[in-house]
């Protein structure tokens, strides 16, 4: 995209311009700012273009309007060189001092619009207090999982008179006297998350439907509230979204009440899910009003009775429902079928009594379905298929997971009457090549799930290869027909590939990831169980693959420290890795803690690990947020280490997990033997 200069200067040490540097000096900022738009959701191709030189790297400064940092200790050294930040995502910062919120407050004084504090700790009132008082345009703050946050910090975000937008999910502590603040302090909400706040009653919810006049989403999900703080909440004029997720306090008994009450009102989306106590009654009283409802979801509730259906039927705006897990009748399905609306969103997962007929019934009279979910529907056939796909064509999302009775030759009909299907779940299904060959017609696909499909081979990967060109999350997992040939066809048909899945295919080799190096954009790799995978394999990868974000090798025995190297040395944005059952050792974990953005580490059974090498690579992983490790490891660790870890923001998981016994494909079963503290990985012949 830019030159490619041999040797990039530093921008803060002087250097010599060339006529080259020179000729862009002549872009207008505008030009400049306009090739940084672009290149916002790339983090790299932003540093690159902040190299290319001084004027450059001044204007991506000047430009940069979001910051995560790895660290909050850096903000004071680059707060300077970015002066515009409006949105600061604190996520990785695990320890946020009041120090630092007050420094935070003095670079962005009149900038900052957003701030993150979901994962962070260790501030108070104090230093929310300046920043709430100092940033007077906050519009934004997420104080999620703040578990520890009282009242006290709820009277300080109470200052933040513009907030618009507010997070207070897992906030336990909180209580009806602190959510009253903030509605009387916050007047100008829209957005108030409360789920999990267990402390906060039918008082709380109150006063914020009271004082809060403008707000527009509302989520009140697991809170023990009941229908006594319904009423007002229905009568906010501009109120979009409700979310009452089990919330078991809430009944037909005392949802009847509301009906004599509820004026007309704007919601759009209700989400009902995990409320069994509430059937048609309830569900009349509540939507009672509600014309411009457009989404319900009614999740793992009531049964779906003719009665529970035609108190949806004059809703003609509805667009999406969810009925995942919850018992269908036929003369509910026919009173669906009778609706106003016409359904672009269908879930019915995991559904009791979805038969051919019920499926029939529905998209024949919803024909312009967008998204169907019929996941674990075991009692549909090869008549299911046919009716989706004849009535619906304009499907982009189909799911259809575990629908083990759908016979081989149905799949050839989605390829053939879906041409805009974009996403497309087989996991678990009759699929054969035939099928594949057909759905490779469905040029717009960019995930396929084909996981335990064990009639499908290399052949029909070609196929898919060949005909889906924009695939970029492809699952195979189990799916023990395809060997290196199947995937080398994908990494060259697939260039926009980002994740791939090929767990537990015992053919897969070195050769299949070395042709997954070819794909430049792969973010996530899940090769576990994969045997005949070695280190050279891996390396390919680490080499090829710079935006690897997530890695799975668990069970993958060949692996050892040659492959963490390269990880350590190339793959610079990994965040997740599962390491379980390899053969990395000390020296080979030791490396890859050093690199910077890794946050999670799974590290069960590795044989070549000893508790002074577990202690030297949690030092060096300064960006370590989770480790799960073996609890034989705990007795080990001195107490007050694994405090010091817990302080820097790193929480040790102890799993007490038997060693799992897996065969490879030489016919060799790995075993694992502990004596005298020492662990051992070897190999027994089978005979």
């Amino acid at each position: 995209m830019f030159p490619n200069f041999e040797s990039i200067p530093s921008p803060n040490k002087k250097f010599k311009t060339t006529p080259m540097d020179r000729s862009f000096d002549h872009l207008t900022e505008e030009i400049i700012f306009a090739i940084l738009d672009h290149l916002h959701d790339d983090p790299f191709s932003r540093k690159s273009f902040s190299l290319v030189s001084k004027s450059f790297y001044a204007a991506e400064s000047l430009h940069r309007k979001s910051l995560r940092p790895l660290h909050s200790d850096r903000i004071p050294t680059v707060s300077p060189r970015y002066p515009s930040i409006s949105k600061l995502d604190l996520t990785l910062c695990p320890h946020v001092e009041d120090s630092f919120l007050i420094s935070v407050s003095s670079a962005w004084k009149t900038t900052l619009r957003s701030i993150d504090l979901s994962r962070s700790r260790s501030f108070s009132n104090v230093g929310l207090s300046n920043l709430v008082t100092s940033c007077t345009g906050l519009v934004e703050i997420n104080l999620s999982n703040g578990v520890a946050l009282t009242d006290a910090v709820m009277k300080v975000l109470a200052e933040a008179k513009n907030l618009e937008k507010l997070w207070l999910s897992r906030c336990k502590s909180i209580t009806d006297m602190g959510i009253g603040c903030v509605a009387v302090g916050c007047k100008k909400l829209k957005l108030l998350c409360l789920n999990w706040c267990l402390h906060i009653t039918d008082l709380g919810v109150g006063l914020i439907a009271t004082k809060c006049k403008e707000l527009r989403s509302l989520d009140l999900s697991f809170l023990t509230i009941t229908e006594k703080c319904l009423p007002p909440i229905l009568q906010l004029q501009h109120l979009e979204e409700l979310i009452l997720e089990e919330c078991h306090g809430i009944d037909d008994e005392g949802l009847e009440a509301l009906k004599r009450n509820c004026k007309r009102n704007s919601l759009k989306l209700l989400n009902l899910s995990r409320c069994p106590s509430i059937s048609h009654s309830g569900l009349s009283s509540l939507i009672n009003g509600s014309e411009d409802l457009q989404k319900l979801n009614l999740s793992y509730g009531s049964s779906i009775t003719t009665d529970m259906a035609k108190c949806l039927h004059s809703f003609s705006g509805l667009q999406s429902i969810k009925l995942d897990c919850c018992s269908l009748t036929t003369s509910g399905v026919k009173a669906i079928a009778n609706w106003r609306a016409s359904l672009k969103e269908l879930s019915l997962s995991k559904c009791v009594g979805v038969t051919d007929e019920c499926l029939s019934i529905l998209v024949q009279k919803h024909k312009q379905l967008r998204k169907l979910d019929i996941t674990c529907c075991r009692k549909i056939t090869y008549g299911s298929i046919n009716s989706i796909t004849s009535s619906c064509s304009f499907l982009v999302s189909l799911k259809m997971e575990s629908c083990t009775l759908v016979p081989r030759e149905a799949y050839v009909l989605i390829g053939q009457r879906c041409p805009y299907l974009e996403e497309l779940d087989l996991t678990d299904n009759e699929i054969d090549n035939e099928g594949l060959k057909s759905i490779s017609k469905c040029s717009r696909l960019s995930v396929l799930k084909l996981g335990i499909c064990l009639n499908i081979n290399d052949d029909g990967l070609s196929h898919i290869a060949s005909g889906c060109r924009k695939i970029k999350e492809l699952d195979l997992y189990r799916s023990t027909g395809i060997t290196d040939r199947g995937i080398a066809a994908i990494a060259g048909g697939c260039p926009a590939l980002e994740m791939i899945n090929i767990a537990y295919n015992d053919k897969i080799t070195d050769s299949s990831l070395i042709s997954l190096s070819k794909c430049l954009s792969l973010k996530a790799l899940e090769i576990r169980g994969c045997c005949c995978i070695s280190s050279v394999g891996l390396s390919a990868i680490a080499v090829g693959c710079k935006q690897l974000t997530v890695l799975d090798i668990k069970n993958c025995v060949n692996v050892n420290d040659d492959g963490m190297i390269p990880l350590a040395q190339f793959s610079h944005n990994l965040k997740q890795i599962n390491l379980s059952y390899c053969s990395v050792t000390d020296v080979g974990l030791l490396s890859l803690a050093s690199i910077n953005c890794l946050r999670n580490m799974t590290i069960l059974h590795l044989a070549g690990l000893t508790p002074d090498g577990l202690t030297a690579a949690l030092l060096v992983g300064s960006g370590l947020r989770k480790v799960k490790l073996h609890l034989s490891f705990k007795s080990l660790l001195p107490p007050s280490f694994r405090k010091y870890m817990e302080t820097r923001g790193c929480v040790l998981y102890w799993r007490d997990k038997a060693f799992q016994v897996g065969s490879c494909k030489d016919h060799r079963i790995c075993f694992y033997v502990r004596n005298g503290g020492e662990s051992k990985l070897g190999f027994f012949p089978l005979h």
